[in-house]
């Protein structure tokens, strides 16, 4: 099954803390995840970052939860226990425990106004997560990943449209910015224009010069086929190379994808428009920095005495 909200995890951490015994995340996860019956593989399942599983977050949430309405108190060294209040809660037993009904504690309600940066009031700063069930962290993850898609279908009909030169120069950049091509001197002399508007040349794979890459570039629009991509092999034998950067604005068909990958002796690898546009983004080429935030967590070494 998939990972329930976070919102889910309230009452089963409550229950778990009833025994009046302090207690730790990590028995929390093995309780809850059995209670769920959540496989090893859905326990690990990545945020989008991939920095973090989506159960430990949501889990870790759901606890925060519970301490900012005084359902649970931090009792150290990263444990909790239940509060009067919390026991008081588990005794009335509401139909639903869910962050409607932590909004009926004053800290809570303190807590998310504390939370809301740019003048919504504490209701109105917490709905999104109300109605998706996310986590802050993963509404924040969710958010960066759509903005990055925008960013990257723009880049994508910018390249598209730019000229031949143009395109040369994003492809030289692209490729000393992956850290391709030896110097910006030695990948410009190597790397030249062709009829189509595309660039075509061998680069050395390091500054060393120890491997030759084949790169062949496309500013098209369509589907590179299985032809396209066999005489882009057989180019790359011409070269005397081993490895091979074919690269498209556009896409590739099954049957390119299919020969690249089974073509022996050599390794081609094949970079389309979206894949392109990404590259440019998480190596800097094209675009530039807005904004930058940064999640910091505690460091529980610090406070160890």
């Amino acid at each position: 099954m998939p990972v329930p909200n976070f919102q889910e995890f309230l009452w089963p951490l409550l229950e778990l803390a009833g025994d009046g015994q302090e207690h730790t995340l990590t028995e929390a996860a093995e309780l809850v995840a059995r209670r769920f019956a959540l496989s090893e593989t859905e326990r690990n399942e990545p945020l989008p970052s991939g920095k973090q599983a989506k159960f430990w977050n949501r889990l870790s949430w759901a606890r925060t939860y519970l301490q900012k309405a005084q359902l649970l108190a931090s009792a150290g060294r990263g444990r909790f226990r239940i509060t009067e209040r919390g026991r008081r809660v588990l005794i009335a037993r509401p139909p639903t425990l869910d962050v409607a009904y932590l909004k009926r504690f004053p800290e809570f309600l303190q807590f998310l106004a504390s939370s809301s940066h740019n003048g919504q009031s504490p209701v109105a700063a917490q709905e999104a997560l109300d109605r998706s069930g996310q986590t802050p962290q993963e509404l924040l993850e969710t958010t960066y990943q759509t903005l990055k898609r925008e960013l990257a279908q723009e880049l994508l009909e910018r390249v598209r449209k730019s000229t031949p030169g143009f395109f040369e120069r994003l492809v030289l950049d692209l490729l000393l910015a992956m850290g391709y091509g030896g110097s910006r001197k030695e990948a410009a002399q190597a790397l030249g224009g062709t009829g189509d508007g595309g660039v075509d040349g061998v680069i050395y794979e390091d500054r060393l010069g120890l491997d030759r890459i084949y790169v062949q570039a496309k500013r098209w629009q369509g589907t590179v086929g299985g032809p396209d991509v066999q005489a882009f092999a057989g180019a790359l034998m011409g070269k005397k190379a081993r490895k091979g950067i074919f690269m498209t604005t556009g896409t590739f068909s099954t049957s390119a994808q299919n020969y690249a990958r089974s073509v022996d002796n050599l390794s081609i690898v094949l970079i389309d428009g979206e894949q392109m546009a990404q590259l440019m983004i998480d190596h800097g080429v094209g675009v530039t920095e807005e904004t930058r935030y940064i999640l910091k967590k505690i460091d529980s070494d610090y406070f160890e005495e």
